[in-house]
């Protein structure tokens, strides 16, 4: 088998903690603290913090931004709407990395991308600030080819591609639509990287489905929170973090050594 080179460096684990704050503002009061959540997992070994600070504040608060950017050591990916207010509060912090996701206030959680190619200028307006100010903007789209263009031409450095409909094709047992949405999100995730952009993934990754996203090599970062919130409540967040760990170490490994 051909051995494969890797583009850029050692994949990189988010953990997303806006589940924490969910289960808290269930109830309100100030339990379980995503914050504290986001110690353990940096202890456990995550390589980032991700947090949704959404409009209507469903999970993640404006004092848990403030106090992220106060308490953890490993970089902040700060993700949100393309919305004025949301602009004006990364601008604040200049968290490490900011990914702009769409956002709509019916919806559970993010579904699907962001629609980069009907919104062009208005998009390249709203990052250049962002970039300006040294952070990291990523843009968290569809396995698309036209959005993923979109996106080089506005001049975000990195892509976040969605891996729901992956997911939920393996979760719900269509084994022939799981593997097209798969071949997809390996196409797309080449193609992203010929035209310069570093490759993201996340949204809905389990143990059982990370494997094969984390063996592209040229995906440098999956972005996983909900799984991993809800396996600690059995397990224990540093467990959950290290058995995902260890899931993407072996199917690098086996990707490049094999």
């Amino acid at each position: 088998m051909t051995r494969l080179t890797a583009p850029l460096g050692r994949l990189r684990l988010g953990v997303n903690i806006d589940h924490v704050a969910t289960v808290r503002n269930a109830r309100g009061g100030d339990v379980p603290d995503p914050v504290r959540a986001a110690k353990l997992a940096e202890a456990a070994g995550a390589d980032g913090i991700t947090a949704h600070l959404r409009e209507d504040r469903r999970h993640i608060r404006d004092a848990d931004i403030e106090r992220l950017m106060a308490e953890i050591g490993v970089p902040l990916n700060f993700e949100m709407a393309a919305t004025e207010e949301m602009q004006k509060i990364a601008l604040r912090h200049t968290p490490h990395a900011v990914c702009i996701v769409p956002e709509r206030r019916e919806e559970r959680t993010t579904e699907g991308g962001l629609e980069v190619a009907r919104e062009e200028n208005r998009l390249a307006h709203f990052i250049a600030p962002l970039r300006d100010a040294g952070c990291r903007v990523s843009i968290f789209i569809a396995a698309d080819a036209r959005q993923i263009e979109a996106a080089a031409r506005i001049g975000a450095p990195v892509i976040e591609l969605h891996t729901g409909a992956y997911c939920d094709a393996h979760a719900e047992g269509h084994v022939d639509a799981r593997d097209a949405e798969l071949a997809r999100l390996r196409d797309m995730a080449a193609y992203a990287h010929s035209l310069g952009l570093e490759v993201h993934a996340g949204h809905g990754l389990t143990y059982d489905t990370v494997r094969p996203v984390a063996a592209f090599p040229e995906v440098m970062e999956l972005n996983i929170g909900h799984f991993l919130i809800g396996e600690a409540i059995f397990t224990g967040l540093e467990t959950a973090i290290h058995r995902m760990r260890a899931e993407m170490d072996a199917a690098r490994a086996e990707a490049f050594d094999g």
